[in-house]
């Protein structure tokens, strides 16, 4: 048997075997799919996921995407919003974006015209139809996403890969799984060079390291509200077992500092009326005033609670620190970059392993545990504004799409 035989019988028992994996791994879903179904469609009735998960795991009022586009994907909020220079770039008619999260796909409709809420797995086999590119943000690592895009001739993309260290094992646990999807995906592109050399490990290839695109964007404010008077502190994207804690340092700072202001922004917007029972029991129990934006629209109290969405870099522009939830608790941190623009001081819990890329690529941040809050905010207001140290370049993402289109 000649040499050309064996690579030929070789490629073919390859096939054989992906095909037969991803045969199986289809029926592996399907079967998750029919056991959860119950638990699905009691969580459907939730508020927070009435229209998503319809859409998600029914399909309802959401079609497939027009064929022949860029197709973007990415999860939440944040992601979707830091697709939005590349996607400025293109004609509204090239581009698709799917994303997953309620929040994200509020979102990705002011980022693009055509727009739809990623199917779960199993259904994608009804829903795929074929696009020039597929570019997916992070690490939304669907294997059918992939080998569906990539089997109607779509070529795949990686962009913003990472790999966070909390993750890293439980990744290399899974190893051959992941290779299983980077066999279909063209490009990579990483946050950094750890998170490089570790999506090689994986079996990922072409991988270029190209920084965080979140960093590519500045903030900018939608609206311009009055700065109060005195010092205004935004505890901004925080976490459940957060607020109490930045409440407690934010009174006892208080006291050496009565013109401070407080403005607590929590995450996700089913909490707000926990954290509101909490914030104003904290400021009853202190002597100090509390309101809620929703109901005032005001920044006279004390404390105010920001119970609305998509506010958050409008109350940058008018803070002087900004304490950065999310990594207080070990939730991963959020993006540190949307401050700089607005010349704050950037105070961060340690547990920052999702954002570690963002963090080294900015400088001036301080970190602190929620007991040593209060004696952070007194570094904060006589340290520097954050600031970035390293630049990043949208180039090489368009010459990967360029190559296609």
């Amino acid at each position: 048997m000649d040499a050309f035989s064996t690579l030929k019988q070789k490629k073919k028992k390859r096939t054989l075997n992906n095909s037969v994996f991803t045969a199986l791994y289809t029926l592996s879903v399907w079967g998750l799919y029919l056991l959860f179904l119950p638990i699905i469609l009691l969580f459907s009735f939730k508020k927070k996921y009435r229209r998503s998960i319809p859409a998600r795991f029914f399909l309802w009022h959401n079609p497939p995407l027009p064929e022949g586009r860029i197709w973007f994907h990415a999860c939440s909020f944040g992601e979707t919003r830091a697709l939005k220079p590349l996607i400025e770039a293109l004609d509204a008619d090239e581009v698709a974006l799917t994303t997953t999260t309620q929040t994200g796909f509020e979102e990705a409709k002011k980022v693009a015209e055509t727009v739809r809420y990623l199917p779960f797995e199993p259904l994608l086999w009804l829903w795929v139809r074929p696009q020039k590119v597929l570019v997916v943000m992070e690490a939304e690592l669907w294997y059918l996403l992939f080998y569906l895009a990539k089997r109607s001739g779509a070529k795949t993309m990686l962009i913003n890969a990472r790999i966070s260290d909390r993750s890293y094992r439980s990744y290399l646990r899974f190893a051959w799984f992941y290779r299983k999807i980077f066999a279909n995906i063209d490009e990579v592109y990483a946050q950094s060079e750890t998170d490089k050399r570790r999506l090689l490990e994986l079996g990922a290839k072409d991988v270029k390291v190209t920084g965080n695109i979140k960093l590519a964007q500045p903030a900018k404010a939608t609206r311009r509200y009055a700065k109060p008077e005195g010092i205004v502190v935004t505890a901004a994207s925080t976490h459940e077992g957060e607020e109490e804690g930045i409440l407690d340092a934010f009174v006892a700072w208080k006291k050496r500092h009565p013109d401070a202001k407080l403005l607590l922004v929590p995450r996700h917007p089913e909490r707000f009326g926990k954290v509101a029972a909490v914030a104003e029991s904290a400021a009853r129990e202190a002597g100090l005033s509390f309101s809620r934006w929703s109901e005032e629209a005001a920044l006279d109290a004390d404390i105010v609670l920001i119970d609305a969405m998509g506010e958050l870099v409008n109350f940058y522009a008018i803070s002087d620190i900004v304490v950065l939830g999310g990594a207080f608790v070990p939730v991963g941190g959020h993006n540190p970059a949307e401050v700089i623009p607005f010349g704050c001081r950037l105070v961060s819990g340690r547990e920052i392993f999702n954002q570690k890329a963002m963090f080294s690529a900015v400088e001036g941040a301080i970190f602190c545990d929620l007991e040593t809050l209060e004696t952070a905010l007194d570094r904060a207001l006589e340290g520097e504004p954050l600031r970035l140290e390293t630049a990043v370049s949208l180039e090489p993402l368009f010459e990967g799409m360029a190559n296609v289109v």
